[in-house]
């Protein structure tokens, strides 16, 4: 079944059908990254968007259930080059057509996605529509233009816990809740390594609520960007902010920033991969990490706070990778602190733990 993306600009790219068919609209972004396709998929901070994978193979190590970074699939499509018409792996337990079936997914394949990514790298990220049911360009072009001033962006609320929930009780650890905005399995899995004691909850939680809870610490996690939620969560978190320590992780490092006052910026291409370099201003260590946002915290917004240390730049263009502040008791990053491998802990958490364990 052929099938076709057409972008705000006017440009499209034909392929075939290999999901679910039907229509979607969402902002197109690329994810640079060889492998991860299953994570990236689940990552709840990609609902409503459309997925374009610039690796040209896929699907080639299958899935698993134990890679969903949630509960299922947020993505409005996916595009993909080549769909691997066969997987090997120890740990795969299914095939990646079959997950898309399973999730329901609008994918297409055979897409020039080297084309597509230097005409999303040239003009930026906007908007698309995918469609197996009519390839007509005008008519799609003219569809995608009417309704995309009527999306809402209210995802934060549908993948948010409903209400408040214990993941591990009885451990010697701190007692941490987690303002769930899209919180993924991975950090989950850190933050259990490491012994704390976890309570998700909803992200619309009063900060009056939060406090006479008597918890150790709070996580403002990764999720949605540009929400409709943002606005109300940055104020309950500038009402936490020096009264518990609070550690903010990617949508959750931008959110402290609205909340120290900051702006957020767009950039016009996000940092969508596992391969960027970040650095502290007074050494030549660089680290290598994982990122997933198309904003920043603006720096000239908060250039006059001097109870803020910005610790790690992105060594392409030097914007803010992550803050910290003794007296607020907070650190933040705004990419993602995943596991180095091998069952161990990202070393943000572990400094998360020794702040809590000071306060």
């Amino acid at each position: 079944m052929k099938a076709k993306l057409v972008l705000e600009d006017g440009s499209s790219f034909e392929g075939i059908s290999i999901g679910t068919p039907g229509e979607r609209i969402g902002e197109v972004i690329l994810n640079t990254a060889v492998v991860g396709y299953q994570e990236m998929m689940t990552d709840p901070a990609n609902a409503g968007k459309i997925l374009v994978l610039t690796y040209p193979l896929i699907g080639n190590y299958g899935v698993a259930d134990k890679f969903y970074e949630s509960k299922r699939c947020w993505l409005e499509a996916l595009v993909i080059k080549e769909n691997s018409r066969m997987y090997s792996n120890w740990q795969a337990e299914d095939s990646f057509s079959n997950f898309l079936k399973k999730e329901k997914i609008v994918s297409i394949s055979e897409v020039d996605t080297r084309t597509l990514a230097v005409n999303i790298r040239d003009k930026g990220e906007m908007f698309g529509i995918i469609s197996t049911k009519d390839t007509n360009q005008d008519k799609l072009l003219k569809k995608l233009r009417e309704q995309v001033k009527n999306i809402k962006k209210n995802f934060i609320k549908n993948i948010s816990v409903k209400k408040i929930t214990k993941i591990k009780e009885n451990s010697p650890g701190p007692n941490v809740a987690i303002l769930d905005l899209g919180i993924t399995n991975g950090f989950l899995k850190q933050l259990k390594t490491l012994g704390y004691n976890i309570t998700l909850l909803p992200y619309n939680t009063d900060a009056d609520k939060i406090l006479k809870s008597k918890f150790d610490g709070v996580i403002i996690s990764n999720g949605p960007e540009d929400d409709e939620a943002i606005p109300s969560i940055a104020k309950t978190a500038k009402a936490i902010l020096g009264k518990i320590p609070v550690l903010g992780i990617s949508t959750g490092n931008e959110i402290i920033g609205l909340a120290l006052g900051a702006r957020l910026k767009k950039m016009k291409i996000g940092h969508r991969g596992v391969n960027y370099p970040v650095k502290s201003s007074n050494s030549f260590k660089g680290e290598i990490t994982v990122q997933n946002h198309s904003f920043i915290v603006d720096e000239g917004s908060i250039k006059n706070r001097k109870d803020i240390n910005i610790t790690l730049r992105n060594v392409n263009d030097n914007s803010i990778e992550e803050m910290e502040s003794k007296l607020l008791k907070f650190i933040s990053t705004q990419y993602y602190p995943v596991s180095p491998g091998f069952e161990e802990v990202n070393e943000i958490f572990i400094r998360f733990l020794k702040m809590v364990k000071k306060s």
